[in-house]
This record gives C-alpha cells, structure tokens and sequence, in this order.
C-alpha cells in the first residue's frame, strides 16, 4: 500500500474504516490497562477517529500518526479546535490541548519521538497493511516502543475471498510479529452477520478479536 493508495482514499472520501462513533472495544476494555493520568498514548495510522478525543477526555495525552492531511485537517475542524502547526523532523505536528496529530508517514518515527508514550491504541493499523508491511509495522513498534501497554483490534477472515484493505490477521501472525511482548486475547466476535461488504463476496466467517498487549 503506497502512501498514494491512502492520499486517494481520503481525497475521494472512500473512508468506510472510519466509525462514526467511539469504538465500543475501546470503551469496554481500556480501563482494564490501569493507565495513570496523563498518560501518553500512541495511536497509529489514526485518520480523524473519533476514538482520539475519547482517550484525552479519559485524561491522557494522545499522539495520533496519519499520513493524510485531509485527515488531520478534519479532525481538528470537526471538533471545533484550532490547532498550532509546527515541524517535527519529518512530521508536521498538529496539536491542540492534549491531542497532537503528526502528520507523515509512520515509518519514519523513531524512538526518541515515542519514548514516553506508554501505551498504544491501534483499531484499524495493523489490519490497513499487506502482509510485508505488517511485520515492518510490529518490528519497529517492538523496537520503538518503551515499556508500556495497550489495546489491539483485528479481522479474521478467508483473504482470499478478498482483497483488503482492511486484511485478515490471523491469531498466529499477531502472536509471531509480537513475540518479544506479552499478547493477551480479551475477545473473539462473530460480526459477518453485521458486515455486507464481506457477505456479498462470499465470506462466511469474520471475526473481530481484541488484544491486550504488554510491552
């Protein structure tokens, strides 16, 4: 996935990843980390979620990564806040209160730029990548990352019935791109019933599942 693939999503408002209202995982399950007060939260691949608000209404600090600066731009426009714009080495920073959007292409972070996020949201990054991409995404969290923990949501379908994005990651995979953490599963959802897109070509079976990660 070129960034351009990601740039024309956005342009031509093909966004069917964004949900319009908080992630009720995320609801249910993050205050089970036990996360201190102003806690950093790194949220990768973040588009205009508006699970990015959530997290600093519950007194955190948020570090959104998002390549589409349409994206970014409608964030801040769509909660009425007027963000200070400045440059953070290959990043443009977009930040307002305790929501900061850096504005670039996420394999460029370095661990100097995350070392006090301790804790991680991820719904919809892992499952936006190819598989090559996927395990260049895992490592470099791994090594990027200090101690810390966090939440992560995947799909589980038949791939080849098909194309992602959003892609099929497996149980297996999670567990092999993350070994050096601790994965623990707190979920596992039958949700083809919910999902036409995925019915009309066939598929039978797609499963949302939730991680508690420790790194």
């Amino acid at each position: 996935m070129e960034p351009a693939f990601w740039q024309q999503r956005w342009a031509d408002n093909q966004i069917g990843f964004h949900q319009a209202q908080v992630n009720p995982y995320l609801q249910q399950y993050w205050p089970q980390l036990q996360l201190a007060p102003g806690s950093r939260v790194l949220v990768p691949l973040c588009g205009k979620s508006l699970d990015l608000a959530w997290l600093a209404g519950q007194g955190h600090r948020v570090l959104g990564v998002e390549l589409s600066r349409q994206a970014v731009q409608a964030f801040f426009h769509e909660h009425g806040l007027v963000p200070q714009v400045t440059q953070q080495g290959a990043f443009e920073v977009w930040c307002s209160g305790d929501v900061a959007l850096w504005c670039g292409d996420f394999f460029a972070l370095r661990a100097e730029d995350v070392a006090d996020c301790v804790a991680l949201y991820d719904r919809a990054a892992l499952i936006a990548l190819p598989p090559e991409m996927r395990a260049n995404y895992m490592r470099l969290l791994s090594q990027v990352l200090p101690a810390g923990a966090g939440l992560l949501v995947t799909l589980d379908y038949q791939q080849e019935l098909l194309a992602g994005p959003p892609f099929s990651v497996a149980d297996d995979e999670v567990r092999r791109g993350f070994a050096g953490w601790q994965v623990e599963a707190l979920d596992a959802r039958e949700v083809i019933s919910e999902s036409p897109k995925f019915l009309q070509a066939g598929v039978t079976s797609l499963v949302e599942r939730v991680y508690r990660v420790t790194f």
